[in-house]
């Protein structure tokens, strides 16, 4: 039977879609306990490619006869071979292009709303990383908020838009994933922005982003209001757009909060993130709208694949805004945390501009989960 190759986009939209789907991984079982391709109907089977060297035989009472099998690897070649002699046994089989290394690096823009006089607002869900970036366009201008470093996906999207890229702003100096903000800057000429108490360290020139800083987008004034929020780093700044939207970084996620200890500050950053949480956040409208840079689990995904919600809902059920007792909060935030995102101390020097790793390398840094939220 004929090999299929699924694009990351496919694979995407039926996650997004909720399809049911089977997945033979043929990565290590570390790698595969590590990270895999999550949904809410994917069941998955892990084999490691080297014990299928001699055949498949021994796992195919294992794989469905009548789906697809999808064959998973880290970089296409291993699943590839694998789907070549099931598909020799006679099962319907396709293979993830690009293998996981793909799957990381895809992103899905998803239309949030449109805004007053005109404006739209974009949300870039990268499936495979939980990682979430933002584009507010207005009057022929755009501004993009945290962006990945697939920064050709956010020039082309403008483009088809007929938008300038006129601002790029990053909400914190990124631990687990490379920004993008300073290179779509350079290429369009746009504004970058960073918090300067994240960017001590920074070796390129930047708008410094503070408190009550107020941008205006395209001749519809569609306008980005920044809001100092600490906690995750000492810069965190979240975002109110259209006075709709609360765009909170790596502060507030829909199920759990920030951590704050991958610059090593957990104790010193604490009550600053109880600070901006609990008091801070309680300020505003619970009417506004929670967009995050994250996402930690498929589950938070909207019908339309979106990752949002009320700030009056998330005070009600994300169990990271519950906690009363100051010690308890503290506890939480600063003992058994999950495991660091990996290569997070490069990925900050590399955000920093101290060095300038090539995209290979890059890609390798950022293999792997979300890793930001407390839980």
């Amino acid at each position: 039977m004929a090999i299929t190759p699924w694009s990351p986009e496919k694979v995407a939209r039926k996650v997004f879609n909720k399809e049911t789907l089977f997945i033979l991984d043929v990565r290590n079982e570390s790698d595969f306990s590590d990270w895999k391709i999550e949904g809410e109907n994917i069941v998955h089977l892990n084999v490691p490619y080297f014990d299928l060297l001699d055949g498949v035989e021994e796992i195919m009472d294992q794989l469905p006869s009548d789906k697809e099998v999808l064959v998973v690897c880290a970089k296409e070649g291993s699943s590839v071979m694998v789907a070549e002699m099931l598909s020799e046994a006679g099962l319907d089989v396709a293979y993830l292009e690009g293998g996981m290394k793909a799957w990381s690096e895809h992103l899905e823009p998803v239309k949030i709303s449109d805004l007053k006089d005109g404006g739209e607002l974009y949300q870039f869900v990268r499936i495979g990383k939980g990682c979430l970036s933002y584009m507010v366009v207005s009057g022929g201008e755009a501004a993009l908020i945290d962006t990945t470093r697939m920064t050709d996906v956010y020039v082309d999207f403008a483009n088809t838009l007929n938008a300038k890229i006129v601002h790029v702003f990053d909400t914190h100096l990124h631990a687990d994933h490379i920004s993008g903000g300073r290179t779509i800057a350079e290429q369009t000429g746009a504004t970058y922005w960073l918090p300067p108490k994240d960017a001590e360290e920074v070796t390129f020139e930047y708008s410094p982003l503070v408190d009550g800083t107020s941008v205006e987008i395209g001749a519809s004034k569609i306008d980005i209001n920044a809001l100092y929020t600490p906690g995750h780093t000492i810069g965190s700044t979240s975002f109110l757009v259209d006075d709709q939207y609360l765009m909170t970084g790596d502060i507030l996620f829909i199920d759990s909060i920030g951590r704050p200890d991958l610059a090593g500050m957990a104790e010193d950053w604490v009550g600053d993130l109880r600070e901006s949480l609990y008091n801070k956040y309680r300020e505003l409208s619970e009417e506004l709208v929670v967009l995050p840079a994250h996402f930690m689990i498929t589950e938070e995904l909207n019908e339309d694949g979106s990752v949002a919600a009320k700030l009056g809902d998330l005070f009600k059920r994300n169990h990271g805004l519950q906690i009363e007792d100051e010690s308890e909060f503290r506890q939480l935030v600063t003992e058994n945390l999950p495991p660091q995102p990996n290569a997070y101390q490069e990925i900050r020097q590399t955000n920093m501009g101290k060095i300038s790793p090539d995209e290979e390398k890059q890609r390798e840094m950022e293999i792997g989960p979300n890793r930001c939220a407390v839980r």
